[in-house]
């Protein structure tokens, strides 16, 4: 008999794919030096914990990042890898 896995596989996905109320971890971040740039100012760097707080099809991407609330394209919120 196995031991019983405490810790889940989680999956990666890229930022746009998850559901509003997840809260998620930065993986990595597909983009040139100019994007994760603009992305590092806004605190989404590797590491870091986030909440989605909307994802629609329509609209701006809304997070929640250490008590800020930011808005993404959803061109940048697909270069964002988490898990």
């Amino acid at each position: 008999m196995q031991p019983q896995d405490s810790h889940k596989q989680r999956a990666i996905m890229p930022l746009s794919a998850v559901q509003p109320g997840t809260l998620v971890r930065i993986l990595a971040i597909q983009a040139g030096r100019h994007m994760q740039g603009r992305l590092a100012a806004m605190g989404l760097i590797p590491g870091v914990q986030l909440q989605v707080l909307r994802n629609t099809p329509n609209g701006p991407f809304l997070l929640s990042v250490m008590g800020s609330r930011l808005m993404l394209g959803r061109g940048m919120a697909r270069k964002i890898n988490v898990t």
